[in-house]
């Protein structure tokens, strides 16, 4: 994936307006690892069909912050004066810094929507999913690492590598520019709001790449750990409470967007 939208998506661009919405927009979706990112993706693929664009070429976690930033500050200078002649996608989906996008130059409203997951689980079923399906030939650097090296939970979830995922994707991005922030805990009932609320119509509801015991299932429950981790995390776990916070006012206020 190119860092500019790139010449694979010629087609015009659709209003939203066709399918319920009265305002042309452009959805903009960030998906943090194990945060329900996937199923996701399969009920906007439902929804926007071949006008959905994935954005997975940045790898930001195998990246180191100096160069993570950069990449993103880069990019978005560039989709900042994209060449006249392209058109853009309805939707981007993938794992990239949502700094990349914030100066793209369009007649369209961008909307942002991100999904979250308590950091303590949300680390485990990373840890899990990644020791569960490892292809050496695709993986990358810290997934190979991660699993040649035969890393413990522990280990994973306290060590440098991982530490404050979503701070590191939300880096030059608050919480408040969102237009919509999911929690995982609830996908259906969360789903169910997104498509009320963002696109003024219903999606399909398919949930993917779960955990063989669920999504609700708890992977780290021995106390002493799950006080070590979230300590470890103090900043993720502050937005992921801030998140928590801004989905209860949204579900008192239901009517307000």
């Amino acid at each position: 994936m190119a860092d500019c939208v790139d010449e694979g998506w010629l087609q015009e661009r659709g209003s939203l307006g066709s399918r319920g919405c009265v305002e042309l927009l452009m959805l903009i979706s960030l998906h943090l690892p194990k945060t329900a990112g996937t199923s996701f993706l399969v009920a906007l693929k439902s929804y926007f069909g071949q006008s959905l664009m994935e954005d997975y070429g940045d790898h930001p976690l195998h990246k180191g912050t100096s160069r993570r930033n950069f990449h993103a500050v880069h990019a978005c200078l560039r989709n900042a004066f994209p060449p006249s002649y392209l058109k853009t996608p309805e939707c981007i989906h993938g794992h990239f810094l949502p700094l990349k996008y914030i100066l793209l130059n369009l007649p369209a409203r961008k909307r942002y929507v991100v999904w979250m997951r308590d950091p303590v689980e949300r680390l485990a079923s990373h840890y899990f999913y990644w020791t569960r399906n490892y292809d050496p030939h695709n993986a990358g650097l810290l997934h190979r690492k991660v699993v040649e090296e035969n890393w413990t939970l522990e280990r994973f979830c306290l060590g440098p590598e991982m530490r404050n995922t979503y701070s590191k994707f939300l880096w030059g991005f608050p919480l408040s520019r969102f237009d919509f922030i999911g929690i995982t805990e609830f996908y259906d009932t969360e789903i169910e709001q997104f498509s009320r609320r963002i696109l003024g119509a219903s999606m399909d509801n398919q949930q993917k790449n779960v955990s063989p015991h669920g999504v609700r299932h708890a992977h780290v429950q021995e106390r002493d750990l799950r006080c070590k981790i979230e300590t470890h995390h103090q900043v993720d776990m502050a937005l992921y409470r801030r998140a928590l916070q801004l989905r209860e006012k949204r579900m008192i206020y239901p009517g307000q967007s």
